[in-house]
């Protein structure tokens, strides 16, 4: 795409160059007098093209040079969009809007997306484990029952894992406040809650506080080793920004007031659900979407045999 629009802008801005006065006849207006300026703005449009052909050689390295190209694209439509209401163009002088701008707006917004996502993702040399293997290796590191590892953790009660995205997502916050409201329900048939984050466990703490679960074990995990053992992966361009997100968040950031906050860890990690019983999951799954919106007391006692209450005397 970025050849493409270095080649478009390329033969654009030799065209206004040699003919500026073409434009302006084919759309019925008398040229301006000052078609030296129509000249500049064709030598600009051009060395965009050669900046375009740049970072078509690596665009997650020159992702700024899609930025402004972007950038670019949308304020012109916005500025013809005044001018046209001001009446100072005809309609028919936005034809040019559509193959300049309108048409790049995807796949710059694509490549743009694509950056992100590679720059934001968080190296690790971990080798992948399995489920079992992150279980046997992984120990409770805050809260209550720090220091035991979560295999005999699991085996000693069904474990309910909630993994969160990062403290500023507003769907995190809407998931710390569903636990806080259904911890008595989720614990009182001996399931034990953990969570998994991608922040420092003071960081952890102080937010957890403020729903009064600094308490409940958690882990940090921002090497992702836990969230790549339960296949939870980074989401697509839908399942982080598609209309059903935006709705659900305005739903629960502004109507329900959990807000949003600065974004500590990966902003695009994916959440998950998962209940553990006897180092294997038994229940629960990975989120559909960012937005999705568990009912985590049902799960934890969707799974109830002998190991999860106490023995008949």
């Amino acid at each position: 795409m970025l050849w493409l629009a270095g080649l478009y802008n390329l033969a654009w801005g030799a065209f206004a160059v040699l003919f500026p006065s073409t434009l302006f006849h084919w759309c019925g207006m008398a040229p301006p007098d000052y078609l030296w300026l129509w000249q500049c703005i064709g030598m600009i449009v051009g060395v965009y093209g050669v900046g375009y052909l740049i970072a078509a050689r690596d665009p997650r390295r020159h992702w700024p040079i899609v930025l402004v190209g972007l950038l670019g694209k949308i304020f012109g439509p916005l500025g013809f969009a005044m001018q046209l209401a001001d009446g100072a163009v005809p309609l028919r002088f936005g034809a040019t809007i559509l193959t300049n701008d309108l048409i790049w707006w995807v796949p710059f917004t694509l490549l743009l997306w694509d950056a992100a996502r590679s720059a934001d993702a968080p190296a690790s040399n971990t080798p992948l484990q399995s489920v079992a293997e992150a279980l046997a290796t992984r120990s409770v590191e805050g809260g209550r029952d720090a220091g035991v590892a979560l295999d005999a953790l699991s085996r000693s009660a069904p474990l309910l894992i909630v993994f969160l995205r990062h403290s500023g997502c507003t769907f995190c916050r809407e998931a710390l406040a569903d636990l806080a409201a259904q911890r008595t329900r989720i614990e009182a048939d001996g399931t034990r809650l953990l969570l998994v984050h991608l922040a420092s466990d003071a960081d952890a703490a102080a937010f957890f506080r403020g729903f009064r679960l600094d308490d409940v074990a958690r882990i940090a995990d921002p090497q992702r080793s836990l969230y790549r053992a339960f296949a939870l992966g980074r989401g697509s361009f839908w399942q982080l920004f598609g209309p059903r997100i935006w709705w659900r968040g305005f739903m629960a950031g502004v109507v329900r007031g959990h807000g949003v906050g600065r974004l500590a860890g990966d902003g695009f990690q994916m959440p998950g659900t998962f209940l553990v019983k006897d180092g294997a999951i038994v229940a629960g799954r990975a989120h559909r979407d960012a937005a999705e919106r568990p009912d985590y007391a049902a799960l934890a006692c969707s799974v109830r045999g002998p190991s999860t209450r106490e023995a008949p005397r």
